[in-house]
């Protein structure tokens, strides 16, 4: 296994992405540099991949686009930037200019600073007489909230069909951001995993360019680019993004002998996604951050794949259980459990890629099963601190599930799944947007599973959709919005629907069944004006 040391060289190497932004809480920040010097651009260009926001903090955000030249000369291209508090830019906040070129594969990234906190914001870029769209913004704020609206996404293999889930989201003006769980691109060929529709490139993605390629693919999708231009994402990679069930030092499908070194892969899947994924980026790579949504909700998003995750075992293995076995690092367990232990927000929301909950004949390494003393020392650690309303969302497995989590939710002595006496937490699972999940006929085996694992609460383990998060102070509510089976593999758009809400109220530490879907907001900050699809 290579060293973090060797590991970070080679990142640090090959990154050159312009500037680092400022830090999300985690650390001292990092000032970005002046605009550069206005320019012409040496070449003609366009906006073909429409552009996004992320990472909202309470005074900033980050802004990103990516201009196209026109013919095969390297250019460099100076593009101007601007963000204003109304649809019209009447009056414009700040504005700028940002040189980008084929060094960072034309991409542009701004974080914004000197923002109001809660408020929407309207941003666009230029080049010459060539005019990005308009995008949608928000930061996060900083007073007591009466609601938050979050939606959550996970798993969108472009080759198993559409991404009907995103243009749903992007019609949904209520949200203050998406959380994204990890697996935003796949790294297959086409027709590996899926066959809906063709990869680009068509072969599996291991250098730079192929992970260029296959970022740059995602971001011409027509529901990819409309829910990035109207809702800020908070994103965290997963596995695909590098490679199936990948680990710091390796994945199971990566060939050394044909393919290169794992850390040459590695570097450059994370250098395309830093790149093209609007997320502020840290001196160390790291991208385990928190973010503040007033006195509401605190959420941490965790890094389970790529910052120490061993090799996954095969089985039950003993060497499973070894006390000292880690998913997270040592850093990032202190960094969490402080950030859980100094948290006054009503709500602690963790953003993680993998199952953390145990499943009754569903043993899975590579999720938490692999790494059981960690999943003790995070849930000991709750509750040694005391630390109620902690909420965990998870992506990667395609399916639907509600569960509380306790340290043995089998023992009758620990966990009583009536009064739910014993959870420390809970557990929320969002399905794929397109992944799929189970064969349709497994549905009539869920009562069964759900008989055999008693702080399972809900299940749906076929249909592709999505979370929306509603918190208020009394309760925190996890809603599932499902597609019609069959509609992901239609270009014909077909609309998610409501499927069912589970909550935990505050000071409960347990699920209990939600109510009826949250309203949407009756006046919403207005839409930027749409592209055609």
């Amino acid at each position: 296994m290579i060293s973090r040391r060797e590991l970070l060289a080679t990142v640090t190497a090959s990154l050159t992405l312009g500037t680092f932004g400022a830090g999300c809480g985690d650390g001292p920040e990092v000032a970005p540099p002046p605009d550069a010097a206005p320019g012409p651009a040496l070449c003609d260009v366009d906006f073909l991949h429409g552009v996004a926001s992320g990472d909202p903090l309470r005074d900033r955000v980050i802004l990103w686009t990516r201009v196209t030249p026109r013919g095969a000369a390297a250019c460099a291209v100076s593009v101007a930037w601007e963000i204003s508090p109304s649809l019209d830019f009447a009056e414009t906040v700040d504005r700028g200019v940002f040189v980008t070129s084929e060094d960072r594969d034309y991409t542009v990234k701004v974080d914004v600073g000197g923002l109001l906190p809660g408020a929407t914001y309207y941003y666009r870029f230029s080049v010459g007489n060539a005019r990005s769209p308009v995008g949608r913004t928000r930061t996060a704020p900083d007073d007591t909230l009466d609601l938050l609206r979050l939606a959550v996404v996970s798993c969108a293999s472009l080759a198993h069909g559409y991404f009907h889930i995103y243009r749903d989201l992007a019609e949904r003006l209520d949200l203050a951001a998406v959380i994204h769980l990890g697996d935003y691109i796949y790294e297959y060929a086409s027709g590996h995993y899926g066959d809906v529709r063709p990869y680009d490139p068509p072969t599996e993605t291991v250098t730079l360019a192929d992970y260029r390629r296959r970022h740059a693919q995602y971001k011409r999708d027509a529901d990819v680019r409309a829910v990035h231009q109207q809702h800020p994402f908070i994103a965290v990679w997963d596995d695909h993004e590098f490679s199936n069930n990948a680990w710091v030092g390796g994945a199971p499908g990566h060939m050394p002998r044909t393919e290169g070194p794992w850390s040459a892969r590695r570097a450059a899947a994370m250098r395309a996604y830093f790149e093209w994924m609007p997320i502020r980026e840290q001196p160390d790579g790291r991208i385990w951050r928190r973010f503040s949504f007033g006195n509401l909700v605190d959420l941490v998003m965790l890094d389970t794949r790529m910052w120490a995750r061993p090799e996954q075992e095969s089985g039950r293995t003993p060497e499973v259980y070894d006390p000292h076995r880690a998913l997270l690092g040592e850093q990032q367990e202190r960094w969490l459990y402080n950030a859980l232990a100094t948290s006054t927000a009503r709500w602690k929301v963790i953003g993680n890629q993998v199952r953390m909950a145990p499943m009754f004949l569903k043993f899975n390494t590579d999720s938490w099963d692999g790494y059981p003393a960690a999943r003790e020392r995070f849930l000991g650690a709750l509750g040694q601190a005391r630390a109620d309303n902690v909420a965990v969302l998870t992506g990667d497995i395609h399916t639907s599930w509600a569960m509380d989590l306790a340290l043995d939710p089998f023992d009758p002595d620990a966990y009583d799944p009536r009064t739910g006496a014993g959870s420390l937490a809970v557990e929320f699972i969002v399905p794929g947007v397109t992944s799929p999940g189970h064969p349709r006929e497994v549905e009539s085996m869920v009562p069964d599973f759900l008989r055999a694992n008693p702080h399972m609460r809900y299940a749906n383990a076929t249909q592709r959709g999505y979370i929306l998060l509603d918190c208020t102070d009394e309760r925190l509510q996890a809603e599932w919005f499902h597609l019609p089976y069959g509609s992901v593999e239609q270009r014909e758009r077909q609309r998610a629907t409501f499927s069912a809400a589970w909550m935990m109220r505050s000071m409960r530490n347990h699920l209990t069944p939600g109510g009826n879907p949250s309203s949407p907001s009756p006046d919403p900050p207005a839409a930027a004006p749409w592209e055609p699809a």
